[in-house]
Protein backbone atom coordinates (compact mmCIF):
# COMPACT_ATOMS: atom_id res chain seq x y z
CA UNK A 1 0.00 0.00 0.00
CA UNK A 2 1.54 3.53 -0.39
CA UNK A 3 -0.35 6.64 0.92
CA UNK A 4 -1.93 7.28 -2.78
CA UNK A 5 -4.54 4.66 -1.83
CA UNK A 6 -5.68 6.48 1.07
CA UNK A 7 -8.34 8.71 1.11
CA UNK A 8 -7.43 12.28 3.00
CA UNK A 9 -10.94 12.64 4.64
CA UNK A 10 -10.75 9.04 6.01
CA UNK A 11 -7.76 9.79 7.51
CA UNK A 12 -9.30 13.23 8.79
CA UNK A 13 -11.88 11.20 10.72
CA UNK A 14 -9.39 9.10 12.00
CA UNK A 15 -8.37 12.28 14.33
CA UNK A 16 -11.82 12.98 15.04
CA UNK A 17 -12.90 9.71 16.36
CA UNK A 18 -9.46 9.65 18.85
CA UNK A 19 -10.30 13.32 19.67
CA UNK A 20 -13.83 12.94 20.70
CA UNK A 21 -13.64 8.98 21.78
CA UNK A 22 -16.87 7.53 19.89
CA UNK A 23 -18.03 7.27 16.43
CA UNK A 24 -21.08 8.38 17.29
CA UNK A 25 -19.64 12.12 18.65
CA UNK A 26 -17.13 11.84 14.95
CA UNK A 27 -20.44 11.72 13.03
CA UNK A 28 -21.97 14.66 14.57
CA UNK A 29 -18.84 16.65 14.65
CA UNK A 30 -17.90 15.83 10.38
CA UNK A 31 -21.54 15.39 9.38
CA UNK A 32 -21.22 11.76 8.33
CA UNK A 33 -23.14 9.05 9.61
CA UNK A 34 -22.44 6.22 11.79
CA UNK A 35 -22.40 3.17 9.10
CA UNK A 36 -20.77 5.34 6.89
CA UNK A 37 -17.68 5.87 9.48
CA UNK A 38 -17.71 2.35 10.41
CA UNK A 39 -17.33 1.34 6.92
CA UNK A 40 -14.58 4.25 6.20
CA UNK A 41 -12.74 2.63 9.46
CA UNK A 42 -12.82 -0.91 8.61
CA UNK A 43 -11.84 0.40 5.01
CA UNK A 44 -8.22 2.21 6.65
CA UNK A 45 -7.80 -0.73 9.40
CA UNK A 46 -7.41 -3.34 6.20
CA UNK A 47 -5.81 -1.06 4.06
CA UNK A 48 -3.00 -0.51 6.93
CA UNK A 49 -3.43 -4.57 8.33
CA UNK A 50 -3.67 -3.37 11.77
CA UNK A 51 -7.02 -2.36 13.69
CA UNK A 52 -6.64 1.36 14.94
CA UNK A 53 -9.42 1.49 17.48
CA UNK A 54 -10.81 -1.31 20.30
CA UNK A 55 -14.14 -1.15 20.35
CA UNK A 56 -15.74 -0.89 24.28
CA UNK A 57 -18.49 0.02 25.88
CA UNK A 58 -17.88 3.63 27.20
CA UNK A 59 -15.93 4.23 23.31
CA UNK A 60 -13.16 3.89 21.10
CA UNK A 61 -9.76 3.75 22.59
CA UNK A 62 -6.48 3.73 20.31
CA UNK A 63 -4.37 0.86 19.55
CA UNK A 64 -0.64 1.92 19.20
CA UNK A 65 -0.81 1.40 15.30
CA UNK A 66 -3.65 4.75 15.64
CA UNK A 67 -1.57 6.69 18.50
CA UNK A 68 1.83 5.86 15.77
CA UNK A 69 -0.16 7.27 12.47
CA UNK A 70 -2.80 9.97 13.70
CA UNK A 71 -0.02 12.81 14.84
CA UNK A 72 1.71 12.26 11.01
CA UNK A 73 -1.69 12.91 9.63
CA UNK A 74 -2.17 16.02 11.80
CA UNK A 75 0.97 17.27 10.42
CA UNK A 76 -0.17 16.39 7.07
CA UNK A 77 -3.46 17.79 7.22
CA UNK A 78 -2.37 21.35 8.33
CA UNK A 79 0.75 21.51 5.61
CA UNK A 80 -2.36 20.42 3.56
CA UNK A 81 -4.43 23.24 4.75
CA UNK A 82 -8.04 22.54 3.26
CA UNK A 83 -10.60 19.77 4.26
CA UNK A 84 -11.48 19.99 0.53
CA UNK A 85 -8.66 18.78 -0.38
CA UNK A 86 -8.44 15.00 -2.27
CA UNK A 87 -5.38 12.61 -2.67
CA UNK A 88 -5.69 12.54 -6.57
CA UNK A 89 -5.75 16.00 -6.63
CA UNK A 90 -2.73 16.46 -4.38
CA UNK A 91 -0.77 13.79 -6.17
CA UNK A 92 -1.83 15.69 -9.37
CA UNK A 93 -0.21 18.97 -8.42
CA UNK A 94 3.22 17.17 -6.97
CA UNK A 95 3.33 15.24 -10.63
CA UNK A 96 2.95 18.15 -12.33
CA UNK A 97 5.50 20.13 -10.54
CA UNK A 98 7.62 17.39 -10.77
CA UNK A 99 7.54 17.20 -14.30
CA UNK A 100 7.11 19.99 -15.78
CA UNK A 101 3.70 19.20 -17.87
CA UNK A 102 0.64 17.69 -18.14
CA UNK A 103 2.24 15.35 -20.25
CA UNK A 104 5.03 14.15 -17.59
CA UNK A 105 2.53 13.83 -14.95
CA UNK A 106 0.20 11.70 -17.06
CA UNK A 107 3.09 9.55 -17.85
CA UNK A 108 4.04 8.99 -14.05
CA UNK A 109 1.02 8.96 -12.64
CA UNK A 110 -0.64 7.09 -15.55
CA UNK A 111 -3.77 8.80 -15.57
CA UNK A 112 -5.26 9.96 -18.15
CA UNK A 113 -4.16 13.97 -18.96
CA UNK A 114 -7.88 15.27 -19.04
CA UNK A 115 -8.07 14.08 -15.05
CA UNK A 116 -5.31 15.56 -14.32
CA UNK A 117 -6.50 18.46 -15.83
CA UNK A 118 -9.42 18.53 -14.19
CA UNK A 119 -7.83 17.44 -10.45
CA UNK A 120 -5.72 20.41 -11.10
CA UNK A 121 -9.00 22.70 -11.72
CA UNK A 122 -10.72 21.29 -9.24
CA UNK A 123 -8.24 21.90 -6.81
CA UNK A 124 -7.22 25.61 -7.59
CA UNK A 125 -11.19 25.79 -6.98
CA UNK A 126 -11.14 24.29 -3.70
CA UNK A 127 -8.27 26.36 -2.34
CA UNK A 128 -9.25 29.56 -4.39
CA UNK A 129 -6.05 30.25 -5.87
CA UNK A 130 -4.32 29.60 -9.10
CA UNK A 131 -1.92 27.50 -9.28
CA UNK A 132 -0.94 27.13 -13.08
CA UNK A 133 -0.61 29.46 -15.53
CA UNK A 134 0.21 29.23 -19.39
CA UNK A 135 3.36 30.09 -20.54
CA UNK A 136 4.18 30.34 -24.42
CA UNK A 137 3.18 27.01 -25.46
CA UNK A 138 3.65 25.22 -21.96
CA UNK A 139 2.64 25.79 -18.22
CA UNK A 140 4.40 26.83 -15.01
CA UNK A 141 3.38 26.74 -11.46
CA UNK A 142 2.26 30.25 -9.92
CA UNK A 143 3.78 31.60 -6.98
CA UNK A 144 0.76 30.32 -5.22
CA UNK A 145 1.15 27.17 -7.12
CA UNK A 146 4.86 26.33 -5.88
CA UNK A 147 3.92 27.01 -2.37
CA UNK A 148 1.27 24.75 -2.28
CA UNK A 149 3.11 21.84 -4.15
CA UNK A 150 6.06 22.36 -1.77
CA UNK A 151 3.22 21.87 1.11
CA UNK A 152 1.79 18.47 -0.62
CA UNK A 153 5.39 17.33 -0.75
CA UNK A 154 6.05 17.68 2.78
CA UNK A 155 2.81 16.04 3.62
CA UNK A 156 3.72 13.29 1.32
CA UNK A 157 6.87 12.67 4.00
CA UNK A 158 4.61 12.85 7.02
CA UNK A 159 2.26 10.25 5.07
CA UNK A 160 5.21 8.04 4.36
CA UNK A 161 7.03 8.43 7.65
CA UNK A 162 3.70 7.33 9.44
CA UNK A 163 3.40 3.87 6.78
CA UNK A 164 6.97 3.21 7.70
CA UNK A 165 6.19 3.51 11.78
CA UNK A 166 3.15 1.41 11.18
CA UNK A 167 5.19 -1.81 9.37
CA UNK A 168 7.96 -1.22 12.74
CA UNK A 169 5.28 -2.25 14.76
CA UNK A 170 5.13 -5.78 13.08
CA UNK A 171 8.60 -5.78 13.12
CA UNK A 172 9.19 -4.84 9.39
CA UNK A 173 11.51 -2.33 8.67
CA UNK A 174 10.31 -0.40 5.29
CA UNK A 175 10.42 3.03 4.13
CA UNK A 176 13.59 4.96 2.90
CA UNK A 177 16.08 7.46 3.86
CA UNK A 178 17.15 10.25 1.18
CA UNK A 179 20.53 11.81 2.08
CA UNK A 180 21.49 14.44 -0.02
CA UNK A 181 25.53 14.49 -0.77
CA UNK A 182 27.47 17.00 -1.03
CA UNK A 183 31.24 16.47 -2.28
CA UNK A 184 33.02 15.98 0.82
CA UNK A 185 30.74 13.89 2.83
CA UNK A 186 31.20 11.53 0.00
CA UNK A 187 35.13 10.40 0.85
CA UNK A 188 34.67 8.58 3.85
CA UNK A 189 31.78 10.07 6.05
CA UNK A 190 28.89 9.21 4.31
CA UNK A 191 30.50 5.51 2.67
CA UNK A 192 31.17 4.46 6.62
CA UNK A 193 27.76 5.79 7.67
CA UNK A 194 26.03 3.50 5.17
CA UNK A 195 27.96 0.21 5.43
CA UNK A 196 27.38 0.74 9.26
CA UNK A 197 23.38 0.95 9.13
CA UNK A 198 23.04 -1.31 6.36
CA UNK A 199 24.72 -4.61 8.28
CA UNK A 200 21.72 -3.41 10.96
CA UNK A 201 19.30 -2.77 9.13
CA UNK A 202 19.34 -4.09 5.44
CA UNK A 203 15.28 -3.86 3.90
CA UNK A 204 15.89 0.33 4.59
CA UNK A 205 16.35 1.52 1.33
CA UNK A 206 18.84 4.11 0.96
CA UNK A 207 19.20 6.99 -2.04
CA UNK A 208 21.91 9.28 -2.30
CA UNK A 209 21.87 12.18 -4.21
CA UNK A 210 24.58 13.86 -5.16
CA UNK A 211 25.17 18.03 -5.62
CA UNK A 212 26.51 20.98 -4.66
CA UNK A 213 24.84 22.91 -1.81
CA UNK A 214 22.64 25.23 -4.26
CA UNK A 215 21.39 21.80 -5.52
CA UNK A 216 20.29 20.25 -2.64
CA UNK A 217 18.75 22.68 -0.32
CA UNK A 218 15.46 23.10 -2.05
CA UNK A 219 14.88 19.49 -2.38
CA UNK A 220 15.54 19.82 1.46
CA UNK A 221 13.28 22.11 2.07
CA UNK A 222 10.63 20.46 -0.14
CA UNK A 223 10.91 17.28 2.01
CA UNK A 224 12.51 15.17 -0.82
CA UNK A 225 15.42 15.11 0.63
CA UNK A 226 15.77 13.73 4.64
CA UNK A 227 19.29 14.62 5.65
CA UNK A 228 21.83 17.18 3.63
CA UNK A 229 25.26 16.57 4.37
CA UNK A 230 28.26 18.47 3.86
CA UNK A 231 29.82 21.76 4.63
CA UNK A 232 28.15 23.86 7.00
CA UNK A 233 26.92 27.75 5.68
CA UNK A 234 27.79 30.62 7.68
CA UNK A 235 25.16 32.37 8.00
CA UNK A 236 22.62 29.16 8.13
CA UNK A 237 20.95 29.31 4.87
CA UNK A 238 17.57 29.95 6.79
CA UNK A 239 15.25 29.30 9.66
CA UNK A 240 13.39 26.51 7.88
CA UNK A 241 16.84 24.44 8.58
CA UNK A 242 19.03 23.28 11.51
CA UNK A 243 22.50 22.71 11.07
CA UNK A 244 24.44 20.28 13.32
CA UNK A 245 28.44 20.48 13.18
CA UNK A 246 29.84 16.58 12.92
CA UNK A 247 33.41 17.42 12.40
CA UNK A 248 35.86 19.89 11.95
CA UNK A 249 37.94 19.68 8.21
CA UNK A 250 41.39 21.19 7.43
CA UNK A 251 42.08 21.24 3.35
CA UNK A 252 45.35 21.80 2.02
CA UNK A 253 46.57 22.63 -1.20
CA UNK A 254 46.97 19.86 -3.61
CA UNK A 255 49.11 19.15 -6.72
CA UNK A 256 50.47 16.26 -8.82
CA UNK A 257 53.29 13.86 -7.82
CA UNK A 258 56.27 15.60 -9.23
CA UNK A 259 55.03 19.37 -9.16
CA UNK A 260 57.06 21.90 -9.28
CA UNK A 261 56.39 23.19 -5.57
CA UNK A 262 56.03 19.58 -4.11
CA UNK A 263 59.65 19.04 -2.89
CA UNK A 264 59.59 22.53 -1.68
CA UNK A 265 58.02 24.73 1.17
CA UNK A 266 56.27 27.07 -0.94
CA UNK A 267 55.50 31.04 -0.14
CA UNK A 268 51.84 32.46 -0.26
CA UNK A 269 53.07 34.08 -3.56
CA UNK A 270 55.01 30.90 -5.05
CA UNK A 271 51.45 29.19 -4.58
CA UNK A 272 49.66 32.27 -6.14
CA UNK A 273 52.28 31.75 -9.41
CA UNK A 274 50.21 28.89 -10.41
CA UNK A 275 47.01 28.39 -11.99
CA UNK A 276 44.25 26.89 -9.53
CA UNK A 277 41.05 25.09 -9.66
CA UNK A 278 37.96 25.65 -7.42
CA UNK A 279 34.50 25.61 -7.10
CA UNK A 280 32.32 28.75 -7.95
CA UNK A 281 32.15 32.13 -5.64
CA UNK A 282 30.78 31.56 -2.77
CA UNK A 283 31.15 28.33 -2.73
CA UNK A 284 32.75 27.05 0.69
CA UNK A 285 36.44 25.93 -0.39
CA UNK A 286 36.68 29.08 -2.99
CA UNK A 287 35.47 31.38 0.04
CA UNK A 288 38.60 29.39 2.02
CA UNK A 289 41.27 29.74 -0.87
CA UNK A 290 40.02 33.72 -0.85
CA UNK A 291 40.93 33.80 2.34
CA UNK A 292 43.77 32.08 2.45
CA UNK A 293 45.72 34.75 0.11
CA UNK A 294 44.33 37.76 1.25
CA UNK A 295 44.70 37.27 4.68
CA UNK A 296 48.65 36.69 4.28
CA UNK A 297 48.21 39.84 1.76
CA UNK A 298 49.24 38.51 -1.35
CA UNK A 299 47.25 38.91 -4.96
CA UNK A 300 44.72 36.11 -5.93
CA UNK A 301 45.47 33.35 -7.80
CA UNK A 302 44.10 32.97 -11.37
CA UNK A 303 41.12 30.53 -11.40
CA UNK A 304 40.48 29.59 -14.92
CA UNK A 305 38.79 25.82 -14.11
CA UNK A 306 35.76 26.60 -11.59
CA UNK A 307 34.63 22.79 -10.88
CA UNK A 308 32.95 20.86 -7.87
CA UNK A 309 33.75 17.07 -8.82
CA UNK A 310 36.44 15.56 -7.72
CA UNK A 311 37.01 12.97 -9.95
CA UNK A 312 37.13 15.42 -12.66
CA UNK A 313 39.56 17.93 -10.95
CA UNK A 314 41.97 14.81 -10.00
CA UNK A 315 42.65 14.28 -13.72
CA UNK A 316 43.23 17.77 -14.59
CA UNK A 317 45.58 17.86 -11.86
CA UNK A 318 47.22 14.62 -12.78
CA UNK A 319 47.83 15.82 -16.60
CA UNK A 320 48.77 19.40 -15.36
CA UNK A 321 50.66 22.02 -13.14
CA UNK A 322 46.73 23.24 -11.26
CA UNK A 323 46.26 23.57 -7.32
CA UNK A 324 43.61 22.86 -6.36
CA UNK A 325 42.06 23.07 -2.23
CA UNK A 326 40.76 19.78 -1.15
CA UNK A 327 40.17 17.70 2.37
CA UNK A 328 42.81 15.28 2.69
CA UNK A 329 39.74 12.60 2.57
CA UNK A 330 38.68 13.27 -0.64
CA UNK A 331 41.90 12.49 -2.16
CA UNK A 332 43.48 9.98 0.32
CA UNK A 333 43.71 6.90 -2.63
CA UNK A 334 45.22 9.13 -5.30
CA UNK A 335 47.96 10.21 -2.54
CA UNK A 336 48.57 6.63 -1.20
CA UNK A 337 48.91 5.45 -4.91
CA UNK A 338 51.39 8.72 -5.30
CA UNK A 339 49.02 10.33 -7.84
CA UNK A 340 48.42 12.98 -6.01
CA UNK A 341 50.21 14.53 -2.79
CA UNK A 342 49.83 17.54 -0.32
CA UNK A 343 51.57 20.88 -1.70
CA UNK A 344 51.16 22.68 1.20
CA UNK A 345 49.16 23.12 4.26
CA UNK A 346 46.30 26.04 5.49
CA UNK A 347 46.08 28.04 8.62
CA UNK A 348 44.09 26.58 11.41
CA UNK A 349 41.97 29.78 10.88
CA UNK A 350 40.53 27.94 7.69
CA UNK A 351 39.30 25.28 8.92
CA UNK A 352 35.42 24.45 7.50
CA UNK A 353 32.74 23.10 9.89
CA UNK A 354 31.14 19.49 8.17
CA UNK A 355 27.30 18.24 9.52
CA UNK A 356 24.39 17.70 8.30
CA UNK A 357 21.32 19.94 7.77
CA UNK A 358 18.13 18.84 7.94
CA UNK A 359 14.45 20.74 8.18
CA UNK A 360 13.63 22.15 11.34
CA UNK A 361 10.30 20.44 11.64
CA UNK A 362 11.89 17.61 10.94
CA UNK A 363 10.77 14.56 12.89
CA UNK A 364 12.75 11.25 11.94
CA UNK A 365 11.22 8.25 12.35
CA UNK A 366 13.10 5.15 14.82
CA UNK A 367 15.01 3.73 11.36
CA UNK A 368 16.08 7.75 10.40
CA UNK A 369 16.82 8.21 13.48
CA UNK A 370 19.30 5.40 14.00
CA UNK A 371 21.09 6.56 10.59
CA UNK A 372 21.69 9.64 12.10
CA UNK A 373 23.15 8.39 15.53
CA UNK A 374 25.68 6.28 13.15
CA UNK A 375 26.42 9.30 11.01
CA UNK A 376 27.41 10.91 14.06
CA UNK A 377 29.31 7.68 15.09
CA UNK A 378 31.06 7.96 11.87
CA UNK A 379 32.04 11.37 12.52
Amino acid sequence: MTIWDMNLRHLHMLGVINHLGSITAAADAINLTQPAITQALAKLERQIGQPLFERRADGMEATPAALVIIPRIKAALDLIASPRVTMVQMRALIMLADSGSYVGASAVTGLAQPSLHRAIADLSFAIKRVLVERRGKGIALTDHGKRTARAFRLARAELEAGLSELAALHGKETGRISIGAMPLSRARLLPAAITAFHKLHPDVRINIVEGAFGDLIEPLRDGEIDIMIGALRDPAPGADVVQRALFDDQPVVIGRVGHPLSHARPSINELASYPWISGAPATPLRTVLEHMFVGAGAQLPPVPIECGSVMTIRQILLDSDFLTLLSPDQVAVEIEVGWLTKIADTPDSLKRVIGMTVRNDWRPTAMQAAFVEMLVKAA
